[in-house]
């Protein structure tokens, strides 16, 4: 039997792993390892695979923003209905309900900073049910997902010269 906590670990992880070497770390068959990633997919706890991109080095001018969005919750749905409303949005790439200060957190990319705002004022401001929005933009990116965007293994030891 396998144990599928440390089978979804091993596949977030390193989502390009094959399943024989899935089958080697856990100890059991290839078969059972495929099966199983199988049944996670058709419950929906595997939902798909993503790449982490630099996308400093390729395409710059991509901006990503942080957007925090209060809201009022409606009768007989509470955030979710403005939620899926927002995350249909293409760019935005995450939609999460916060505690604290304000409901949803989006995550929304697009090519300038004025596009973002357009997006904020045309579609999220104006949103029923939406009391007001703040918008952080993202100027550097040093870890996401786990992954380091620079070389941390830098050797900053001086020469010794005798």
């Amino acid at each position: 039997m396998i144990d599928d906590i440390e089978l979804l670990k091993i596949i977030e992880k390193d989502p390009r792993i094959s399943s024989s070497d899935i089958a080697v770390q856990l100890g059991t068959g290839v078969d059972e390892v495929e099966a199983e990633i199988q049944r996670l997919k058709d419950e929906k706890i595997i939902l798909g695979y993503t790449a982490e991109i630099n996308w400093q080095k390729t395409y710059p001018e991509k901006v990503t923003a942080l957007i925090e969005v209060r809201i009022t919750p409606q009768r007989n749905q509470g955030f979710d209905n403005i939620a899926r409303i927002l995350s249909k949005y293409d760019k935005v790439s995450d939609c999460f309900l916060m505690s604290g200060a304000f409901d949803l957190l989006l995550t929304y990319n697009d090519d300038s900073l004025k596009d973002i705002a357009e997006f904020v004022y045309n579609k999220v401001a104006t949103s029923e049910g939406v009391l007001s929005t703040a918008t952080h933009f993202i100027l550097k990116k040093y870890k996401s997902n786990g992954i380091f965007f620079e070389d941390t293994t830098k050797d900053d030891r001086q020469a010794i010269v005798l």
